[in-house]
């Protein structure tokens, strides 16, 4: 059987409760069609890029799903009818991964590397060699800037040129 990825987008008023509720429904579809779901992720509430239907927020799930294809067209079909699934996508794979996939593994390694609001170790090179960087304006390396007087300086040479 073909191996697919599908996320589904849930409004944000629903609670993980009936996120998970609605994901066993679908599930369900799949598992009556004669497939079966291998992987299940519930990424969480993130914010939306832009608005849909009203709504900033979203409930992110993954579903690793090994079915034949009209369980996946019936699933979708599902989907496009309940009204909390705000958008859901699937796409067909050629395996199916193994392990937590790359937006969990991402959302433990960002907890990991980041440090108080003091920390300068993730900032780069160019920071640390005296080099114009991004950052705050006390970060800046004024070193590099001609100092008031030395404008004024330029200023009247000019003129008197």
């Amino acid at each position: 059987m073909p191996f697919y990825e599908n996320i589904f987008i849930a409004r944000q008023d629903v609670s993980t409760a009936q996120v998970e509720a609605l994901t066993e429904q679908f599930v369900g579809i799949v598992d009556a069609q004669g497939g079966k779901v291998t992987k299940r992720e519930y990424w969480g509430l993130k914010s939306l890029a832009y608005r849909i239907k009203k709504n900033r927020k979203g409930h992110y799930m993954l579903l690793n799903i090994d079915a034949p294809a009209a369980a996946v067209i019936e699933m979708e079909r599902q989907m496009h009818i309940h009204e909390d699934v705000l958008r859901h996508l699937t796409v067909k794979v050629d395996e199916l991964e193994e392990g937590p996939s790359a937006m969990l593994q991402s959302r433990g390694r960002d907890r990991d590397d980041r440090g108080g609001r003091g920390d300068r170790e993730g900032r780069g090179d160019r920071d640390r060699e005296g080099g114009r960087g991004g950052g705050y304006r006390g970060d800046r390396d004024d070193r590099l800037r001609p100092t008031r007087g030395d404008r004024q300086e330029a200023q009247t040479e000019g003129e008197a040129r």
